[in-house]
């Protein structure tokens, strides 16, 4: 099976983390319990929870499983005190987004935790290896949630040479086992994926959702424009970025009402967060990257990952045996004759 340094790292037996998905309502254990059991690394997210909730939520987890998985919190915003819940409880594995790692580093090196680090440009990727994380997602602009500007293609090989030999794992636009073939020669040592286990059996959002996906084209996944009018601001520290979702009545209204989206701020805010929490985030804003074009169903989370692991090993070998192919054409032949 496929491995790579970073999973000596990580502690995992195939490269292949899957990112947090919304908030653990959304998500549910059993998604990271299952990506975990399959070899993977799950991730629980801690979006709008409460210090007690997050306890809970990673003790579950472990009722589910006994591997590594990871923790995710973001600066948008931060929460001190879900922090200090969520080193309470020991995660093998700490995943930062959306700002600046800074002293965190080193409190989550105290508990024997790794360090994962995402960021959206070379610069960041740099201060978060000067802060000493221990792995870096480089996330292009074609993921889905909060993302930057530059493109996976052209940010991966950039933060590799950037921050060698950390190792780094590629984010954004990645759907099947090509896509892990095409990070590794990138140079990253691993991928980050998210829309595509949206579209999973066991993750919890709606159903309706997950039919979105499978029924999208990646250029129905866009941009939202006026999120920063509507969601809530980065605390300090953050990396302003901003969102992409699959389309919908409300993403294309503000998007192409701008000036509606300021002057109605606060109802929109109060309307995005009650969606996120009573599952209907789905008609409002649903998360979604651009590989949700290579999206053909609907699967269960350890099938998804062996079928990835399976897909890049096959797509490895073909492109080996095309390299072969070449080289042998590339011999000269021998127009020579042998008389006796």
């Amino acid at each position: 099976m496929l491995r790579t340094p970073v999973c000596g790292v990580l502690g995992i037996e195939v490269p292949i983390v899957q990112g947090p998905l919304g908030g653990p309502w959304q998500q549910s254990m059993r998604l990271a319990a299952a990506v975990s059991d399959a070899g993977a690394l799950g991730s629980v997210p801690t979006t709008l929870r409460t210090p007690a909730q997050v306890r809970d939520d990673v003790r579950r987890l472990r009722e589910l499983t006994d591997r590594p998985f990871a923790v995710n919190m973001t600066r948008r915003p931060f929460d001190p005190e879900v922090f200090d819940a969520v080193l309470a409880e020991a995660p093998a594995v700490f995943s930062f987004a959306l700002g600046e790692p800074g002293d965190l580093v080193a409190r989550v090196h105290d508990t024997g935790a790794v360090f994962l680090q995402q960021v959206t440009t070379v610069e960041q990727a740099v201060r978060a290896a000067e802060a000493g994380v221990d792995v870096i997602s480089s996330q292009g602009t074609e993921s889905g949630g909060f993302s930057g500007d530059v493109s996976t293609m052209a940010l991966v090989p950039q933060v590799v040479d950037a921050v060698r030999p950390l190792p780094v794992l590629a984010s954004g636009g990645i759907a099947d086992g090509r896509g892990i073939a095409a990070a590794l020669a990138l140079g990253a040592q691993g991928v980050n994926i998210g829309t595509r286990f949206l579209a999973s059996a066991e993750c919890g959002v709606s159903d309706d959702w997950k039919a979105a996906i499978v029924s999208a084209a990646s250029q129905d996944a866009v941009k939202v424009a006026f999120a920063e009018q509507i969601l809530p601001s980065p605390t300090e520290g953050g990396y302003r970025t901003v969102p992409r979702s699959l389309r919908t009545p409300f993403v294309e209204e503000g998007n192409a009402r701008p000036g509606m989206a300021a002057d109605q701020a606060e109802t929109l805010r109060t309307q995005v967060m009650t969606s996120m929490r009573d599952g209907t985030a789905h008609e409002l804003i649903p998360l979604t990257g651009q590989s949700a074009g290579l999206v053909r169903d609907i699967t269960p989370a350890a099938e998804l990952v062996h079928r990835l692991i399976s897909e890049a090993e096959a797509t490895l070998r073909a492109l080996g045996d095309l390299l072969s192919a070449k080289n042998g054409a590339d011999q000269p032949i021998n127009h020579s004759t042998n008389a006796d």
